[in-house]
């Protein structure tokens, strides 16, 4: 077989482009797919979720460090806000697109969540150890109302539960702070 027939048995021969990739869909719009895995990192394995949490963390505390004490809450709450705005038609287009629900390779709304877990957290090693680890818990064991979000429709319920997780993380890091559990 030479080269022009190998590239040929890559493409579907309906469309003349490269097949999907696994869970993706070409209905799906290229800038969600992009938003929805958060450039791709929804694609690792294992526990996409959770990598996708943990860069949240690392990409915050980069961010932060850079900023001004002042500006750190006000940026860490717009964020979150963005994220969740973009983050809603994106999961809905993913959905739509792969005809599941809830792909776990979106992972747009364990950013969000994770945003909103870090609101006025100190920088420190231990805040965002036990923001992480909290988020994850939450999102994973879903307290009610959490896991009576994911029943909204499409991109709303996918973004909605995991914001509920962060809120529930986000009280949880300031009661261990306030009780000097983080020192």
């Amino acid at each position: 077989m030479n080269d022009r027939e190998e590239d040929a048995t890559l493409l579907d021969t309906s469309t003349g482009v490269a097949p999907p990739v696994a869970g993706a869909s070409s209905r799906t719009p290229a800038w969600a797919s992009l938003v929805g895995t958060f450039g791709g990192i929804g694609r690792m394995r294992p526990g996409p979720g959770t990598w996708a949490s943990a860069a949240t963390v690392l990409l915050w505390a980069v961010l932060a460090y850079s900023l001004p004490p002042s500006l750190r809450v006000p940026l860490a709450i717009a964020l979150a806000a963005a994220v969740v705005l973009i983050g809603i038609p994106a999961a809905t287009q993913v959905a739509r697109g792969s005809g599941i629900k809830d792909p776990q390779f979106v992972v747009i709304d364990e950013v969000a969540g994770q945003l909103v877990t870090l609101i006025a957290v100190p920088l420190a090693w231990k805040s965002f150890l036990a923001g992480f680890i909290l988020f994850r818990a939450f999102d994973i064991l879903k307290p009610p109302p959490v896991r009576q979000l994911e029943a909204l429709p499409e991109g709303t319920g996918i973004m909605l539960d995991d914001v509920a997780a962060g809120l529930y993380a986000l009280a949880m890091v300031h009661l261990f702070l306030h009780f000097g559990l983080l020192k």
